[in-house]
């Protein structure tokens, strides 16, 4: 039988940078051996990643992200609000940025994008029988719907034309739902 590597007791926290979703903490922690460390790590409230779906077709989104310096294809996320469930925040966001309503939303799965260094929990929801509606985008966002086959998205993974994580992650999963269907 495995056994679990010992845990890390945190000896002291100072947070460095609190901002409107992220908070920045310094931790000095003490391992097993006695020996202390510092680590930094990023505290996020968690987040959710759409695959919505509507006949044949997975719906994308397009919108610029600073941080890449250009306009990248997604699955619709976003961050889970204070006090909001993760599904709660699945039937905001994606009303929020494709303009459609989930008449149907299912769990399928959840990870840490970067344990290593952050908080965040990604929920990922499948979304069918869709309502359209009307986008209702955050004042800051300029977001594009593009819905595509499932197999046109899974080729722009092979080409690296997304470089998304989060959505690589939700067409992958989504193409390995199908199969067992």
């Amino acid at each position: 039988m495995e056994v679990d590597p010992p845990s890390e007791e945190i000896v002291s926290r100072n947070t460095i940078y609190q901002g409107k979703v992220l908070r920045f903490n310094r931790l000095i922690v003490k391992l097993s051996s006695g020996r202390i460390h510092t680590r930094e790590v990023v505290e996020h409230p968690g987040a959710v990643t759409l695959i919505p779906v509507m006949g044949d077709n997975i719906i994308l989104i397009r919108q610029f992200r600073l941080s890449t310096g250009k306009v990248i294809y997604e699955l619709p996320a976003g961050t889970i609000s204070s006090g909001e469930s993760p599904e709660a925040c699945a039937e905001r966001e994606i009303s929020e940025e494709t303009g459609y309503k989930a008449g149907m939303l299912q769990k399928v799965y959840q990870c840490y994008l970067a344990p290593g260094c952050s908080t965040e929990l990604m929920h990922f929801y499948v979304a069918t029988r869709l309502i359209p509606g009307k986008q209702n985008l955050d004042e800051d966002e300029a977001i594009r719907v593009y819905p595509t086959l499932l197999e046109n998205a899974l080729k722009m993974v092979k080409k690296n034309e997304i470089l998304d994580g989060k959505t690589t992650i939700g067409l992958l999963l989504y193409d390995k739902l199908q199969e067992r269907l």
